[in-house]
């Protein structure tokens, strides 16, 4: 070999150079020391035991920078100090405080003809259910810790949980809410076909047949989210939507079997609905029919706006946890608004 004088150093002899990091070699055939480097694929990292292999990182990893490791991506899931997070539960508190003022109005004023004839014992039962919506949120947006176990039922050994007692509470919290609201519509009705047919009173119309009657309707509900419980109960995985993607949600997110709890309450509102149509022409005395009828109507365009919304959003995981939090919580609103707000006016309870 040859070289000038004047160079530093002679110049190296060798049939080929290191690789770089994020390379592989591929050696000359017929050769033990000559080869050429080629570089890994994107997701890929130099095999640590053999330098003529690239080696594939796994789902929810990815290559660090110099492509000798796959490290881990990180989970994406709704963060309780995240803006969207902030934003749902301060909707769902708000909406908690006014629902509470208005227990503590029916409560003072219990015994007058106002809250009497607004059918007392469903009203509590409809209050509680609009609180039990507002109380969703706090699930929805939290990731499970020991303090959630009861709703989540974390195991802390593992990184998966149970999702199940959110979709049940889900869905049970607007069972009770509608299947309030169906029995009181039933009732309007039958009183009010009745009236028109004879004098005798509709039987199952007292207050304790309606909560009986609420209470059936509700328990369908407790006896269909029991059994998915039991067959199929909901973990938390990991969802790869893409290549660098981690998202963290429970299963039914992925298979949409979340609709086995919503079912049911879909169907009350459908029924609901229905009766508020037939009873929208009722005489002004049975004017909360009209009240039952608007909450209902808006609530299907809610809800219908809410479906395509949610299904779009499908790998941005805090917007889609937002918009159905806040789409329960918008509900429970419609509902306070429209059924309870005309009988806070003072006037009403100083005249009976």
């Amino acid at each position: 070999v040859q070289f000038k004088l004047d160079q530093p150093k002679p110049p190296e002899s060798v049939c080929s150079l290191p690789c770089e990091r994020g390379q592989a070699k591929k050696y000359v055939e017929g050769e033990s020391c000559c080869w050429h480097c080629f570089n890994c694929t994107q997701y890929q990292i130099r095999h640590p035991n053999d330098e003529t292999q690239c080696l594939m990182c796994k789902e929810g990893t990815i290559p660090d920078r110099n492509k000798e490791i796959c490290e881990d991506i990180p989970e994406v899931f709704l963060r309780p100090e995240s803006g969207w997070a902030i934003g749902a539960m301060a909707f769902s508190s708000t909406g908690m405080l006014i629902t509470l003022f208005v227990v503590g109005v029916f409560l003072r004023h219990n015994d007058t003809p106002v809250v009497r004839a607004s059918g007392r014992e469903l009203s509590y039962v409809l209050l509680g259910g609009i609180l039990m919506c507002y109380f969703v949120t706090f699930a929805l947006v939290l990731r499970p810790t020991n303090l959630v176990c009861g709703i989540q039922r974390y195991t802390k050994s593992n990184p998966l949980y149970l999702c199940t007692d959110i979709v049940f509470g889900a869905g049970f919290c607007f069972t009770v809410v509608y299947a309030a609201l169906l029995t009181k519509t039933n009732r309007i009705a039958r009183i009010f076909k009745a009236g028109k047919q004879s004098a005798k009173r509709p039987s199952f119309i007292s207050p304790r047949s309606q909560l009986i009657i609420c209470t059936g309707l509700t328990s369908i509900q407790v006896l269909i989210n029991g059994v998915w419980m039991v067959i199929s109960p909901s973990r938390a995985i990991h969802h790869y939507p893409t290549r660098d993607d981690n998202l963290l949600v429970c299963d039914s997110y992925i298979d949409a079997s979340y609709m086995i709890a919503f079912s049911y309450p879909i169907f009350l509102i459908v029924i609901c609905t229905v009766y508020a149509v037939i009873t929208r022409k009722i005489p002004e005395a049975f004017n909360e029919s009209k009240h039952i009828g608007f909450t209902m109507y808006t609530t299907c365009v809610i809800w219908l706006a809410f479906v395509p919304l949610y299904f779009g959003t499908a790998n941005h995981v805090p917007l889609r946890i937002t918009s159905m939090s806040v789409t329960i919580s918008l509900s429970a609103s419609v509902t306070v608004a429209c059924l309870f707000s005309p009988k806070l006016s003072k006037d009403r309870y100083d005249k009976s």
